[in-house]
């Protein structure tokens, strides 16, 4: 069931978030009686984030939110109305104002679903329907998708490199905003981490709750020991204690007082968290004490501008940390801080007519877009997935599928369709229906645990991953490099199906 976080937080019409040269096309495409084409779009990225192999797609029920509740309220039409063009005459005509409020949500959507393993290229939202329809959804889609999947993507690569330790969420204080922080707090749990500190993150979206206590805790007391008695005295079942404040060893020998009084009236420490200083050094040194203490059970927490980098050298060194609070770097995508998702105009016809396939063309290959309705089959052999192929849905594929990379033709894989496969894109609405139940957010996470550990060791890796084969199908291809001749040569603009 949807968490429907954006109509708590928004209650007027979310229409507007959108491109103003979405609505001046629009305008624009009314006016010269395009409104009735039907067009297909397509939403992708053109380059793995973190310099990695894979990434995380999430954004899709925040998606379907949008498009369940998407069409023109008296407020979108008031603020429309009142725009002026350069003479000081209305913007827009009112006839045109009656065909927006009228409008419902009609198109075909199709899309991977969230916490799937996703790569450059591969169509990951299709969009077809009436062309004004699929052009202002061009912004919202893009804002809604880009952000989450590069937190998730980042949180999965800090919990790959955690090697199977608790990671903690608490970015809130440093996120973007309100909207940042929860949107974060989600994918961030979609990725694999195992809680936040977010509270109203995991009041919307039920995500377990954990956090310890900060400095000023410490700060408030005149002695150190005092601070973690009295904390234990009220918090006896949820004590971590932050031993940073002053020095770290002896804050921690100050922490097993505490303990040693916690136990003797029933209950267990939890454990100590670090937050500065020589993460490796200390937990070690920690690590000795607590166990010298009577206290093995106890957990090693660790803060400080952590990331996966830190993370795997810190494991490296012999760190006896075993949960990671991961804060700003993961929040904020602090080295990536964009998705570069594109939304493409790829098809258009006249209600009835053949498809008329288009590609945007640029002096970049990497730029150039693909033609037609796409869809994306991945193969496996062994449970393991091998390749990707990108391929037109109304070009059948044979029984031994050729696929090309689309950046060198050199590279080129075949393989048997007859091999285990999974077509990525699946329907999510029909005409403007909702045709797909919405899964939990607990199945996204695992769902994106079980996608990561279908892709070989080489794809995961932090430095220099392998690229895992992703590819057009050739006739796909082919096509694709015929258009772009053509329209290097002024011959043609577009390829009609037949």
């Amino acid at each position: 069931m949807a968490d429907a976080h954006l109509r708590k937080f928004y209650s007027q019409s979310l229409a507007l978030l959108t491109d103003f040269y979405q609505v001046t096309m629009s305008y624009a495409y009314w006016k010269a009686g395009l409104d009735k084409k039907e067009s297909v779009f397509h939403l992708f990225f053109r380059t793995l984030p973190f310099n990695g192999g894979y990434a995380v797609a999430a954004g899709l029920e925040s998606v379907v939110e949008f498009l369940d509740n998407f069409r023109f309220d008296e407020s979108d039409i008031a603020y429309l109305s009142q725009l002026k063009d350069t003479d000081g005459n209305p913007l827009f005509e009112e006839a045109f104002f009656d065909f927006l409020a009228g409008m419902r949500f009609s198109c075909d959507v199709d899309a991977v679903p969230e916490g799937t393993t996703v790569f450059p290229y591969e169509p990951l939202i299709r969009v077809k329907g009436p062309l004004i329809q699929c052009q202002l959804l061009e912004s919202p889609l893009l804002n809604l998708f880009n952000f989450p999947s590069l937190i998730a993507t980042k949180a999965a690569r800090i919990c790959m490199a955690a090697k199977g330790d608790s990671v903690l969420e608490f970015g809130l204080r440093r996120a973007q905003g309100i909207d940042g922080a929860l949107t974060a707090s989600r994918a961030a749990y979609i990725g694999g981490c195992d809680s936040t500190s977010n509270v109203l993150a995991a009041k919307l979206f039920g995500i377990p709750v954990k956090g310890t206590h900060s400095h000023s805790w410490v700060m408030v007391f005149d002695d150190e020991l005092e601070s973690f008695t009295t904390f234990a005295k009220h918090m006896p079942t949820s004590c971590v204690f932050l031993v940073d404040t002053y020095n770290t060893l002896k804050g921690v020998e100050k922490a097993i007082e505490a303990a040693k009084l916690l136990r003797s009236e029933g209950h267990e420490m939890i454990g100590i968290r670090l937050d500065s200083g020589d993460l490796a050094d200390l937990s070690i040194k920690a690590r000795n004490m607590l166990d010298a203490s009577g206290f093995p059970d106890a957990r090693i927490f660790a803060s400080n501008e952590l990331d996966e980098t830190i993370i795997s050298e810190l494991k490296r060194q012999g760190a006896k940390i075993t949960v990671w609070g991961v804060g700003t770097n993961l929040v904020t995508g602090k080295d990536q801080p964009a998705l570069d998702g594109v939304y493409k105009l790829s098809a258009i016809r006249d209600p009835g007519e053949h498809w008329k396939y288009k590609l945007k063309l640029s002096e970049q290959m990497k730029k150039v877009s693909n033609p037609g309705i796409l869809q994306v089959r991945r193969f496996k052999a062994k449970g393991i997935n091998i390749a990707d192929a990108i391929y037109d849905i109304n070009s059948p594929l044979d029984d031994e599928v050729s696929i090309v990379d689309p950046f060198d033709s050199t590279k080129e894989a075949r393989i048997k369709n007859s091999e285990e496969f999974e077509d990525l894109l699946i329907p999510i609405y029909r005409e403007g229906r909702r045709v797909y139940t919405l899964p939990s957010l607990h199945d996204i996470r695992k769902r994106t645990q079980e996608q990561l550990s279908s892709f070989p060791v080489g794809v995961k890796r932090f430095l220099n991953p392998h690229q895992y084969m992703v590819g057009m199908e050739k006739s796909l291809y082919d096509l694709k490099i015929r258009l772009v001749r053509n329209i290097r040569s002024e011959k043609a603009h577009d390829y009609i199906v037949p």
